[in-house]
């Protein structure tokens, strides 16, 4: 299953849990002013923070966490072959999204009318789209799916 997680562009990588920073942007953006969040250290900040209290959710192995907790009962995604979990859950009933062949789909979909997102070369496109007007965030550097979903997760729910 690995190698489909690769298909997407969200490549799997050793810089990975380094102190290397990927900061998301909006649409193609590269200033400063227009980060909408950054990951370091498997914590997903607002904008380009590093500050503790503004860590909108972490990574830990296939799991995502609100914030900065790592209580059981804080897990918002677990991510597992590709699908998206709600919480805790392995149920096939709980999958929020599949990510396959470069496209994000609504829960355990793969059709074309269920597609949310694309991704390529860093770019996230809304839907099938691969105009530039139709960019949603880009991002400077590698994710591993986990970290994928959680800059997902901050960019379309945590403000």
């Amino acid at each position: 299953m690995k190698h489909l997680l690769l298909s997407i562009m969200i490549l799997l990588s050793s810089l990975s849990g380094s102190n290397l920073t990927v900061n998301v942007y909006k649409g193609t953006s590269r200033y400063s002013s227009d980060i909408i969040c950054n990951l370091k250290d498997s914590k997903v900040y607002k904008k380009s923070s590093s500050y503790s209290g503004d860590i909108r959710c972490n990574i830990r192995k296939n799991k995502i966490y609100k914030g900065s907790s790592s209580y059981s009962g804080d897990v918002l995604y677990t991510v597992r072959n590709g699908k998206v979990y709600k919480e805790n859950s392995s149920y096939s009933s709980d999958v929020i999204m599949t990510i396959r062949d470069g496209k994000l789909y609504k829960g355990n979909s793969s059709y074309k009318a269920d597609v949310l997102a694309n991704v390529k070369d860093g770019k996230v496109y809304s839907g099938n789209s691969s105009y530039h007007a139709d960019i949603l965030f880009s991002f400077n550097g590698h994710l591993t799916i986990e970290e994928f979903v959680a800059v997902w997760h901050a960019v379309n729910y945590s403000w």
